[in-house]
């Protein structure tokens, strides 16, 4: 007889120092459902799901696995149970082929050793049995964000999990992208599979789940059958009340550029264009938008503009003066900010305090240091300064980076980049994996810094986010501009089919 409750949590409590990150929680997942779990930055969704993983362990009541409460000793032992969990963090190993990946650490053997022909057809029945593609010889730090995600899936597959727990799966994903890997959880679902899908997106939630809970707090604040609900309904399981819709319109700016970019050309070592001869520009009191598939050449021309990357031919302007050649550091003091699109990687030292975090990029400001060593007192009442102000939910400013939730983490970069108050922010995928009020918030933020006479570059998979806060949008595919379109955008479709076109 089915179990009632394929994985679930009884009377659940998880306490941090004085922080409690899930209070009292009880869930219950059906097997062979999609059981999505929506909330706030911090409401205590991964908590519970490193609990449910054996990763983290309960201080107070149990896990339930087909009906029968149980205390997992680590990843290894809900393994067993057929729990698998792909994390907002990718597990895998860059250099590695995405088929050495699948079967790291359980790869068949023939006679003492690897046997890769089997594996490969064990990877190609998978695949096909899923209903997806995958380069098997690429490397693995060389494949689309989008391959890497269904490998993480397959992974568990492999390893015979049934239930699969989904932490922001489709935050480092383009639309497309999103709707192939929803098909592919409904297909899984029908197969008997059980999904635990953790979104902020709750239009995907509402498109894939059977039944959702909301959190609020560290506590269950809800459980609704899809079918009985809405956004606005779940906006306000989530925080209590509704959040408000930002959005702008779109308007002419005048004055000179505060941004230029002029005939930039990238290629790499194996002679392949990733940009091509691309020129924009950002005025004063101006959102540019820029939009484009995933891999098109959108990170290459942020990596110019920062001055990360030099780029093969062109030039970069800032109001006026020729930066190509300049360093990030410089730039920065001429007024450009960065808002990346990987905050963990790019953006945060995860095991360095809040402090140290918000001094990055100006440590050899007199604000900052004195004879070169930091001081240490301004530097704290900045970072208490910029926590107050944007409303970075912390323990306090010595409180590491890593252990602020992704939407608390990116509260903090945004405070960073903005209390200088920048010439041109590029701001690259900003609410990426951040919950609906601070998704808001900081689009608000971007909006206030257009209204001060700021230039924003705003990069963005989110399309509904580009037509909400741009005054144009600027098209890449392929790494060649295919279009720009002004002022109100009534129809994607018509994006859409820039993102795709050929240059």
């Amino acid at each position: 007889m089915a179990p009632e409750i394929r994985l679930g949590a009884r009377e659940v409590t998880r306490r941090f120092g004085g922080v409690v990150a899930n209070d009292a929680v009880t869930l219950s997942i059906a097997p062979g459902t999609v059981h999505a779990i929506v909330g706030e930055n911090g409401a205590g969704k991964t908590t519970l799901m490193r609990i449910l993983y054996g990763l983290d362990r309960p201080d107070e009541g149990t896990v339930v696995i087909d009906d029968e409460p149980v205390r997992l000793s680590g990843p290894a032992e809900a393994t067993r149970h057929g729990i698998g969990m792909v994390h907002q963090e990718f597990k895998l190993v860059d250099e590695l082929t995405l088929l050495e990946n699948l079967v790291l650490g359980r790869e068949p053997v023939r006679r003492g050793r690897l046997d890769w022909a089997r594996a490969r057809a064990q990877a190609e029945a998978l695949a096909g049995d899923t209903g997806v593609r995958i380069e098997w010889d690429r490397p693995a730090g060389r494949a689309p964000m989008a391959a890497r995600q269904r490998l993480e899936i397959l992974r568990l597959l492999y390893r015979e999990a049934d239930v699969l727990i989904l932490d922001e799966p489709t935050a480092v994903l383009a639309p497309p992208q999103v709707a192939d890997l929803l098909e592919l959880l409904r297909r899984l679902r029908d197969g008997g599979q059980t999904i635990v899908f953790i979104s902020h997106k709750l239009q995907e939630v509402l498109d894939v789940a059977d039944t959702i809970t909301a959190m609020r707090g560290g506590k269950v604040s809800g459980t609704v059958r899809a079918e009985e609900a809405d956004a606005d309904a779940l906006v306000r399981m989530m925080v209590g009340e509704a959040v408000p819709q930002v959005h702008t319109s779109a308007r002419v700016s005048s004055g000179d550029p505060l941004l230029r970019v002029l005939g930039l050309c990238v290629t790499d070592g194996r002679g392949r264009d990733h940009l091509r001869h691309v020129s924009l520009a950002v005025h004063p009191g101006e959102v540019v938008g820029l939009a484009g598939v995933a891999g098109n050449g959108q990170d290459e021309l942020v990596e110019c503009v920062m001055g990360l990357r030099k780029p093969d031919s062109g030039r970069v302007q800032l109001a006026g003066e020729d930066v190509t050649s300049r360093s990030v550091a410089d730039r920065r003091r001429a007024g450009l900010a960065y808002i990346p699109a990987d905050r963990r990687r790019d953006g945060l030292s995860p095991t360095s305090t809040l402090v140290e975090n918000i001094a990055a990029g100006s440590q050899r400001t007199p604000q900052a240091s004195r004879r070169g060593w930091l001081r240490r007192g301004p530097l704290e009442d900045r970072a208490r300064g910029i926590i107050e102000r944007y409303r970075v939910r912390c323990p306090g400013p010595q409180a590491p980076a890593g252990s602020l939730s992704g939407g608390n983490q990116q509260r903090l970069i945004l405070g960073r980049e903005m209390e200088p108050d920048p010439q041109v922010l590029v701001a690259s995928q900003p609410t990426r994996g951040v919950d609906v009020r601070g998704s808001a918030y900081i689009r608000g933020q971007l909006l206030a810094l257009r209204e001060r006479g700021g230039g924003v570059l705003l990069i963005s998979e989110e399309l509904d986010e580009l037509v909400a806060l741009s005054d144009r949008i600027v098209v890449l595919s392929r790494g060649a501009v295919t279009g720009e379109v002004c002022g109100p955008v009534d129809d994607l479709a018509e994006l859409g089919s820039l993102m795709t076109a050929r240059a």
